[in-house]
């Protein structure tokens, strides 16, 4: 990831030296070589793709290019605040590092389980956990009974669900029986924006109210409350409740459509919010950008 970039412009490649340097460690390395058993740990996922991130939006603002409005997908928000103005890039990953480990240590590996959900709305979805929740018996393990919530709000007819295993297998069952088209079992590492992270959310606070949030630039829509923010406490306390909550991704993006926005540029390795985008809003134009040419491409169409 990334690599191309840092050897063609030197503001990539600026960005991948400071993450190298306040990390400690060659994530530069890591980002272009891999080995992907350790790149796949969320501790160094997460600011590698912050990392990726901030160098293709470091490229394409040395070129004179400026959003009007930004949004992040779960992590996402803290690339998109550095991009706003509001967060520097070393603060953000210190900040990302340590929110790995602290949604890892949240629930035990093995305890947790995400899916994704095909082909039914949110209240459909809302629905079906919340059967799956109280049709399960109490674990004498857990001390508790298995819950399961939606936790990405991903478009019109694609919600991802996460739990304990066994209320994300029922909801499964359920959800397959109320007519989703698929249900996909998810590869990660821990049950992400449900309340079983409310630990990593207590956790991870006092870290982030170490950190200055300046006013922002421009205005993001968050993803706890999918509202525009323009004030870096605002920017903090959405960071800490996104934690557990679920990502309201449709309505953010729909925010932005009714604010006026006609272009939704990807900045960082995939194309996956690109897809997701175009599920929602019609006729708008996507462009995903990681590679120099795709960047050079899209500042001479400017």
């Amino acid at each position: 990831m990334g690599k191309e970039l840092s050897s063609a412009r030197p503001e990539a490649r600026a960005v991948f030296e400071e993450a190298d340097d306040v990390l400690g460690f060659p994530l530069s390395r890591l980002c272009f070589e891999g080995p992907d058993e350790q790149l796949v740990l969320t501790e160094n996922t997460q600011p590698a793709l912050l990392a990726v991130s901030t160098a293709v939006y470091r490229v394409l603002e040395a070129e004179g290019q400026r959003p009007d409005v930004v949004a992040g997908h779960s992590l996402g928000e803290y690339s998109a605040l550095v991009a706003a103005g509001s967060l520097e890039f070393a603060d953000a990953l210190r900040l990302v590092r340590e929110r790995g480990r602290c949604m890892q240590a949240a629930v035990p590996v093995g305890v947790g389980a995400m899916a994704a959900v095909i082909g039914l709305d949110l209240s459909a979805v809302e629905k079906v956990c919340a059967e799956a929740s109280r049709g399960q018996i109490v674990s004498t393990a857990l001390r508790s009974r298995p819950m399961v919530s939606p936790a990405n709000q991903n478009a019109p007819e694609q919600v991802a669900i996460a739990g304990h295993s066994e209320a994300v297998e029922r909801a499964t069952e359920l959800a397959t029986a109320r007519g989703a088209k698929r249900v996909i079992p998810l590869p990660v590492s821990a049950p992400f924006h449900s309340a079983l992270m409310k630990p990593a959310e207590d956790r991870m606070r006092p870290f982030l109210e170490q950190v200055e949030f300046q006013d922002l630039r421009v205005p993001l829509v968050n993803n706890f409350d999918a509202r525009k923010i323009t004030r870096g406490d605002d920017a903090r306390e959405g960071l800490v409740r996104q934690i557990a909550s679920m990502v309201r991704w449709t309505e953010s993006v729909q925010w932005m459509a009714d604010y006026g926005a006609t272009d939704y540029v990807e900045v960082g390795p995939g194309r996956v919010l690109i897809g997701l985008i175009r599920r929602i809003v019609r006729g708008a134009r996507l462009i995903a950008l990681e590679k120099p040419a795709q960047v050079e491409e899209y500042v001479r169409s400017q």
